[in-house]
């Protein structure tokens, strides 16, 4: 989380006790929401790794600051564009004939993904993290950074990650998709001098309207016959 290392790990133990419990209740109810009941739970877990950095920068720690990092950002640039339309894909009607944009939005979200995070690997020095304004501030270089500019890359992102929320046969997937764009607008507008940490809090949090869907069982009523 962006305010310390206890805010962090507090926020990652509620998201994922959340989302272990949404899991759960997806098998029982349908197994085509397990992905989405996990979004939470990968949410919870970046924040560990955020908290992790927290513990790197109060200990004066490279090592952890950078593996830490790297943890942050594997869920940033390669879980989220891959996961959100992977997971929607999933839940889609089986005859549905929304699944292959789906499908073609998630293996596009993992190549950009992996095109985001593996050079990385490579380049460790590519990975700073400061401290602005009481919350950590991400300052990456990226390997698209050569080809595009970095406004098209983070556009590309975000198409990836809000558009198979809204071509969703589920109001209710559409309506979580609404509540990632208020988050990309209220980071947008005033939390840009930590955006991508923020971006990621806020988002985990919108993940908690994920847990009422499945406990709630929200898409049943919008498609019986695949809830029978």
């Amino acid at each position: 989380m962006c305010f310390s290392e206890a805010a962090s790990f507090t926020v990652g133990s509620v998201l994922i006790a959340g989302g272990t419990f949404a899991g759960l209740k997806a098998l029982t109810i349908n197994k085509r929401y397990f992905p989405v009941s996990q979004m939470p739970t990968l949410a919870g877990l970046q924040q560990f790794t955020e908290g992790h950095v927290w513990m790197g920068l109060n200990n004066s720690d490279p090592s952890m600051i950078w593996w830490a990092a790297m943890g942050f950002i594997f869920f940033s640039w390669l879980i989220w564009p891959f996961w959100i339309p992977f997971s929607i894909y999933y839940l889609e009607p089986p005859a549905s004939r929304r699944k292959l944009p789906l499908q073609c939005l998630a293996l596009t979200g993992l190549v950009f993904g992996l095109i985001l995070f593996v050079p990385h690997l490579f380049y460790p020095e590519w990975v700073t993290v400061r401290i602005n304004r009481q919350s950590l501030a991400y300052e990456d270089t990226m390997f698209l950074d050569y080809l595009i500019p970095r406004s098209l890359t983070y556009l590309i992102y975000i198409f990836l990650i809000i558009a198979p929320t809204m071509i969703s046969t589920y109001l209710h997937i559409r309506l979580f998709g609404l509540t990632l764009i208020v988050v990309i607008v209220v980071v947008y507008a005033f939390l840009t001098f930590a955006y991508i940490s923020f971006f990621c809090l806020l988002a985990g949090l919108a993940t908690i309207h994920l847990i009422y869907i499945i406990v709630r069982n929200k898409c049943h009523r919008e498609c019986p016959e695949l809830f029978r």
